[in-house]
């Protein structure tokens, strides 16, 4: 990141990522490798929600911290979801407590650096550019832990944590090479995100942890909160994808669902048997690509309707990460579990069909 770079930023999201005053930075509209032309496969949130800021921005007369697109209540509108006085209506981009976003958002309103933690899937670099497209404008600056692991906090190498303890308590980035240092102007700030299971690959250490205020992101409390959140996905994605809506393929939703929960807890959701479960996290995000997966060989090799043949085989592979121990836990759940449950006779066969 620049010098002149750093002394505009506004605030950061991701991994780390950082802001800028100025407005969103214009994309070509050419794919890598698709030609003139081409539609880009996944656009930044500014871009994507540009309709849902503008309205936001137009209605919010609340007080906006210094170099804020948004008030924070704004802010917290954009990521939840609600109907301005003009009849806007804004989609939701995290579905979970209020209270957590709210207190996100007004960690980013001091000067306190944020960190989001969770589980894999939790949709933490999901809400820090969210978060940074709200507030800036501009999701792009970022940092990545490494080439090939950028999405938490955890994988930066200890020397580089080492630099963001003084980026982070005295808002400036010495040059030693060059005898210099770069301040953070007023409305500076940073969102990290770290895997809470990834202890032992790059430990934090307490004098950065320090740095930062911790808001947990939870895993979904509820079957019909996840199912939300999985059907609201998958039906952005589709679109991105030009595949058909796939309104009668909430069943197959809900069963995917229900299978990731209970081999997740341990647990039947009625809470009668107890199973073993898998070595992979089976987070939400797993559950969408599964689904999406799943609507894809319908469109293209059925008759465009969600069913359970489409979804078998993306279950089998998110759940059967170690093939001999995973094998033996789904083959146990399916025997037990599945077979015997009321309207999964279909759901069973196309499994057994994949695991066979």
């Amino acid at each position: 990141m620049s010098a002149d770079g750093w002394k505009t930023t506004e605030a950061a999201t991701g991994e780390a990522t950082g802001g800028t005053g100025e407005a969103p930075r214009e994309r070509a509209s050419e794919s890598a490798g698709g030609g003139a032309g081409g539609v880009v496969l996944r656009p930044h949130a500014e871009e994507t929600f540009a309709d849902e800021l503008a309205a936001l921005a137009a209605a919010d007369d609340r007080p906006r911290p210094e170099r804020w697109r948004l008030s924070p209540w704004a802010v917290a509108t954009y990521l939840l979801g609600g109907t301005l006085p003009d009849g806007t209506v804004i989609t939701p981009k995290y579905v979970g407590p209020r209270r957590i976003v709210e207190v996100a958002v007004t960690t980013l309103a001091t000067d306190r650096a944020l960190l989001l933690l969770g589980v894999p899937g939790t949709a933490k670099t999901w809400v820090s550019e969210h978060l940074a497209a709200a507030v800036s404008g501009d999701s792009t600056l970022l940092v990545q832990g490494t080439a090939g692991t950028p999405e938490e906090l955890t994988r930066i190498p200890a020397d580089v944590q080492d630099t963001l303890v003084t980026i982070l308590s005295e808002k400036t980035l010495p040059i030693p090479e060059l005898g210099e240092e770069v301040q953070a102007v007023r409305g500076f700030n940073l969102i990290a995100t770290a895997n809470d299971r990834d202890r032992g690959v790059n430990d934090l250490s307490s004098a950065l942890r320090r740095r930062f205020n911790t808001v947990v992101l939870p895993l979904p409390g509820t079957p019909d909160a996840e199912v939300e959140i999985v059907s609201r996905r998958v039906g952005q994605l589709g679109r991105s994808l030009d595949l058909p809506a796939a309104p009668e393929g909430l069943d197959e939703i809900r069963r995917v669902v229900t299978v990731f929960r209970e081999l997740r807890d341990g647990v039947t959701e009625d809470g009668r048997t107890k199973v073993k479960s898998p070595s992979g996290t089976l987070s939400t995000a797993e559950a969408i690509s599964v689904v999406t997966h799943g609507l894809a060989l319908a469109a293209h090799f059925g008759d465009g309707v969600l069913r359970p043949g489409d979804v078998a085989a993306g279950l089998l592979g998110a759940v059967v990460r170690d093939p001999a121990a995973d094998r033996v836990v789904w083959q146990e759940y399916l025997e037990t579990v599945v077979r015997e449950r009321d309207g999964w006779k279909d759901f069973y066969r196309a499994c057994r069909e994949v695991t066979a």
